[in-house]
């Protein structure tokens, strides 16, 4: 088992090495940035909590898929996997316990620390005949690979909305506005295959104008139950309700924009940085934008003439 979690380590070292960051700076950011986002929820709202598990259960779940664990059962023995996979799920969680902990939230802390135990018994399968239909099919990659793999997100955030209408929780209710945004942003962080990009018979601006109306357009859709519900029983806090979503778009829009100024390379920490940036000081995006529009169109030039 040693050997797996050297083995692990190592390759985490490798990548944030392939996204240009010292892996010792890259742990010490990760860590700041989590105490940050940790310390904005609980001050933001009284069922931080529940999100909390939330969160670090999606991360744990994800360490449940059929293909990984099959291969661990073949090279371990049946006791050395299940211990294995209850240290490593125990790992994954430790910043969420160590912080439930530090709240003085106890029972939610070994709540987290019992199913870590129990879910090394369930195993995700990889493949399912369950077909979700959605409106996304007109512009391909982005929304309807997103969707698809990631419409529990959605489910959450309408949940999140409901729980704020009936607490009366302006701040939930905007969470799972920004939650929403946010995994329409996600779409955009990896690189489809060029063939997406070549059945587009476009020169590279009417292709990032034809990309700009699917963001609008899709995110809209997705948003559209928690901006009505949102704006009906907090109307007389509309303006900002319709501000958030419209800075939505314009985060979105940059996403999109980073991810074509250097394809096909994906995107690294560096960019993430810069949307931590961005989300502290948003008029930042009247610099940052311009200049990833103009990488982009030099990019998208030779794939697209």
């Amino acid at each position: 088992m040693k050997k797996y979690f050297t083995l692990q380590f190592k390759m985490l070292n490798r990548q944030l090495a392939e996204w240009g960051i010292e892996p010792i700076i890259g742990y010490t950011l990760g860590l700041f940035i989590f105490c940050i986002l940790s310390f904005q929820l609980f001050n933001k709202t009284k069922y931080a909590d529940v999100i909390y598990i939330g969160i670090a259960l999606s991360q744990i779940i994800k360490s449940n898929e059929v293909v990984r664990n099959n291969f661990l059962k073949l090279t371990y023995s049946t006791i050395d996997y299940l211990k294995l996979r209850i240290i490593e799920n125990w790992i994954i969680s430790s910043p969420f316990v160590i912080f439930l902990v530090y709240k003085e939230n106890y029972l939610f802390a070994i709540s987290l620390l019992v199913f870590c135990g129990f879910s090394v018994l369930f195993v995700l399968k990889s493949k399912s005949n369950f077909y979700i239909p959605t409106p996304f099919f007109k512009y391909p990659f982005e929304f309807t690979i997103g969707f698809r793999t990631n419409f529990i997100l959605y489910i959450f955030a309408y949940f999140l909305t409901i729980m704020s209408i009936v607490v009366s929780n302006f701040n939930l209710g905007i969470f799972s506005l920004i939650v929403t945004i946010m995994g329409c942003a996600a779409y955009f962080t990896n690189s489809e295959n060029k063939f997406y990009i070549w059945i587009y018979s476009l020169n590279s601006k009417e292709f990032l104008y034809t990309k700009t109306k699917m963001i609008v357009l899709y995110t809209t859709i997705l948003c559209l139950p928690i901006l009505i519900s949102l704006s009906i029983f907090f109307y007389n806090k509309i303006d900002i309700i319709l501000g958030i979503q419209c800075l939505g778009y314009l985060f979105i829009y940059m996403t999109m924009l980073a991810k074509y100024s250097i394809y096909p390379e994906k995107l690294n920490i560096r960019f993430g940085i810069v949307i931590a940036l961005t989300i502290w000081l948003p008029p930042l995006l009247l610099v940052i934008i311009p200049y990833l529009y103009i990488e982009s169109t030099k990019k998208l030039k030779v794939l697209l003439q």
